[in-house]
């Protein structure tokens, strides 16, 4: 069943435009079909559409259920965006598939991309989230530069990682997390991070690792860091 986004439920009964034109014009659902709802915060709701109009889709709710989340920790990625902004899409969209559950992007000193459209990145996600079936919504922050996140972002989570490529005592990631705890994981653009940053995030507490023997692209990067986190707590 199709799962559609309803962040206002509590106080709407009525899908938004762009979600009623989905439901109406394009799966040609009518009046009494039933339908699969989330809120983007973990409840899931099934309903039956009462008016299945175009615009202003209208439903009733049958059943609410809360459900936990697939993974038992908080995941992070901090990552600087490339400078093919479809590539860091594809990024955030295949880590909001994953399980990824926030992304921060990153201004750093060799950085190749200094604006992402936000607005886009979170339609990329909202689309991603329900092909998936996630019912938590991951959050996007706008660009921040790397020392900025570092003192106001870099203690808030119990395990905190940078993947850089100097020649360095780095353990692999798969080695370095523990289960159950929150990651947040900074990945550095094409350029790799400066030498001062890394610093700058050894200082604050991260610990340096490695996504294995390959040289990776950003973007490849970021999903491998993912999937290893999720992969090691299911």
């Amino acid at each position: 069943m199709y799962l559609f986004y309803t962040p206002d439920i509590e106080h709407s009964h009525q899908l938004s435009e762009e979600e009623s034109g989905h439901c109406v014009r394009v799966l040609r659902y009518v009046a009494g079909d039933s339908i699969l709802l989330t809120d983007g915060r973990g409840t899931t709701y099934t309903a039956r559409i009462t008016t299945a109009h175009p615009k202003h889709c209208e439903f009733e709710i049958l059943k609410a259920e809360k459900q936990e989340k697939n993974h038992p920790f908080h995941l992070h990625i901090a990552v600087a965006p490339t400078k093919n902004a479809e590539r860091i899409e594809w990024m955030v969209e295949k880590c909001t598939e994953i399980g990824a559950d926030e992304f921060t992007l990153l201004n750093c000193r060799y950085s190749e991309r200094r604006q992402m459209r936000i607005d886009r990145l979170e339609k990329i996600i909202l689309s991603a989230a329900k092909q998936s079936l996630t019912r938590y919504l991951p959050v996007v922050h706008e660009m921040t530069d790397f020392g900025t996140f570092i003192r106001t972002q870099g203690a808030s989570s119990s395990q905190r990682f940078i993947a850089h490529c100097y020649e360095a005592d780095k353990r692999l990631l798969r080695d370095a997390i523990e289960r159950g705890r929150d990651v947040l994981m900074l990945i550095g653009p094409e350029g790799d991070f400066s030498e001062q940053e890394i610093s700058t995030a050894l200082n604050a507490g991260f610990l340096p690792v490695s996504l294995g023997n390959s040289r990776l692209r950003t973007e490849t990067a970021a999903v491998v860091a993912c999937h290893t986190a999720i992969l090691l707590n299911e």
